[in-house]
């Protein structure tokens, strides 16, 4: 496959692959596109007779004043690695794997507040949801740098993907439909298990769905059906019909492509359809993204600080604590009220809960307890003993 400009860019088969980034600037905004069930983060993309990869091909020129960077996904995305393996939430281990992927990448170029718009098809969708609905519940000291992929992400295009699943019967139904038209006729004929065990595994994936209506008013959402049925085994159905891929929500945008559920993420040029609606949302969310997510980060920032000085507090005047005019307070931070002693982090991980901590003594002339004390960790400080 080639860029824009005509190199040819190797697409790694799982991870993030970098397919296009401004040359002559900074980028402003990074699009990360993920693949569905048995999908490949290059022929999910690419049309089957000219082999047109559009991400690096036709979306970059488009994109040219917003400088965006473009980047694709890829996973084990096996019939088996979407099913309850051992009383497993596999699509958790993928949320959880592209969350660090995303972050990793980021962080690496010092680009880790940078805007975040998701491109996604059939499956991949509910793997994309599920890894915002983990990013926006990591509260961990430890691992809150994992929350910026939550944070940074300003807009979702889902392609294909079954949102709607009141009916537990139909989730059913529409996923085997997805097997029948994206695996070999020989799996689906002779093993029928697998199909199984993912219609089986329909209830993770309404909680998905549950889960990540509380957070979608967050962020700018695209959904797109498509708008040709396919043919299986001599039936001509819609693999997920509008009521699912579309569902009638407050300020979302909806549309149809004029393709086949496996055809409506592959763009032969610029005039193909759904083309300029898919990329003109791309467009527009990489222009307003940059604005929105600063102000974001901002108050994050901000919400985190608060509870930092909340909890300096709290320790100062738990139980146990000595004054500051002493040589720093002390105090087990279990004790702190309302918190219960199992908990092991804290709101935003400004400290670590069930630990000693040291609030620095003012200096000459200062309050007994202002946003300028520093919480220490002293654990294992033996000055404190």
């Amino acid at each position: 496959m080639s860029n824009s400009s005509g190199q040819r860019i190797p697409v790694n088969r799982y991870g993030l692959t970098e397919v296009y980034s401004p040359a002559d600037a900074k980028p402003n905004v990074d699009v990360i596109f993920v693949h569905g069930l048995n999908g490949d983060p290059h022929n999910t993309w690419t049309t089957e007779v000219s082999k047109v990869f559009w991400p690096s091909q036709l979306l970059p020129p488009v994109l040219e004043d917003e400088k965006a960077r473009v980047l694709v996904y890829g996973y084990d995305a096996n019939v088996t690695s979407f099913t309850d393996g051992v009383s497993k939430d596999k699509i958790h281990n993928h949320a959880e794997t592209l969350v660090a992927d995303v972050y990793s990448n980021r962080k690496l170029r010092k680009a880790g507040e940078r805007p975040i718009i998701w491109v996604t098809h059939s499956l991949g969708g509910l793997v994309v949801k599920r890894a915002l609905i983990h990013s926006s519940e990591i509260r961990g000291v430890r691992t809150e740098h994992l929350r910026s992929v939550f944070v940074s992400t300003y807009g979702i295009l889902f392609l294909g993907t079954p949102h709607h699943g009141s009916d537990i019967a139909q989730w059913g139904n529409r996923l085997e439909w997805i097997c029948s038209v994206v695996l070999p006729k020989k799996i689906v004929d002779t093993e029928p298990q697998l199909v199984d065990a993912l219609k089986t595994n329909n209830e993770t994936l309404q909680n998905i769905d549950r889960q990540f209506a509380q957070l979608m008013t967050r962020f700018h959402i695209y959904f797109f059906h498509e708008g040709k049925p396919t043919n299986l085994k001599g039936t001509l159905r819609f693999i997920v019909d509008e009521t699912s891929a579309s569902p009638t929500a407050p300020d979302v945008e909806r549309a149809v492509i004029q393709a086949d559920h496996s055809h409506m993420c592959k763009f032969e040029n610029d005039s193909a359809p759904g083309f300029e609606r898919v990329v003109e949302g791309i467009q527009r969310y990489a222009e307003e993204a940059p604005a929105t997510i600063a102000q974001r980060w901002e108050a994050e920032k901000k919400e985190r600080s608060t509870v930092i000085q909340a909890e300096a507090a709290e320790l100062y005047s738990s139980r146990g604590s000595r004054s500051p005019a002493g040589h720093g307070l002390t105090a087990s931070a279990a004790s702190i009220k309302g918190v219960p002693q199992s908990d092991s982090s804290s709101t935003f991980g400004g400290s670590s809960l069930g630990r000693q901590h040291k609030a620095l003594p003012p200096a000459e002339g200062q309050a007994s307890f202002d946003e300028n004390w520093i919480l220490e960790d002293v654990t294992n400080d033996k000055s404190m003993a």
